[in-house]
């Protein structure tokens, strides 16, 4: 059998049959276009963009599938987004999400001095919501 592979003696006929007949069909389909228009886009439209999607966001795989979208850019979130995904997250309800956007936010920044500042200023939000961090939860 293997023998007839490499010697060409397998009928041309038979392995054209195993190509499915809609191929160019799903080629089409499966084409993906990675160009999403927010190339050159601004750091405050990228702030004023994630503020308004998390405002609108109505149960909790939108508001994970947008906080994943929000921290795979080379930027740290600014507070207002952060605010409004925490805000998100009390409205759907899921405390652990709100806890892990300060462990991604903790991941995303350069230094702990900069995490610091960021918790410095979401102090107000966080004592609003009642949402803690996961060291201060492990204490």
């Amino acid at each position: 059998m293997l023998r007839a592979a490499f010697t060409g003696s397998v009928s041309r006929i038979a392995v054209r049959s195993a190509i499915p007949a809609v191929r160019p069909l799903t080629m089409a389909m499966g084409k993906r276009l990675y160009s999403s228009g927010h190339e050159d886009e601004s750091f405050e439209s990228f702030t004023e963009r994630y503020v308004k999607f998390f405002d609108g966001v109505e149960d909790l795989f939108e508001l994970q599938r947008g906080l994943n979208n929000a921290f795979a850019y080379d930027l740290v979130p600014a507070p207002s987004v952060i605010e409004a995904a925490l805000r998100a997250s009390r409205r759907v309800n899921d405390f652990a999400t709100a806890v892990r956007v300060f462990e991604g936010l903790r991941d995303k920044v350069e230094n702990d001095k900069q995490y610091e500042q960021y918790l410095e200023e979401l102090a107000p939000i966080r004592n609003e919501l009642g949402v803690m961090t996961k060291e201060e939860l492990s204490q």
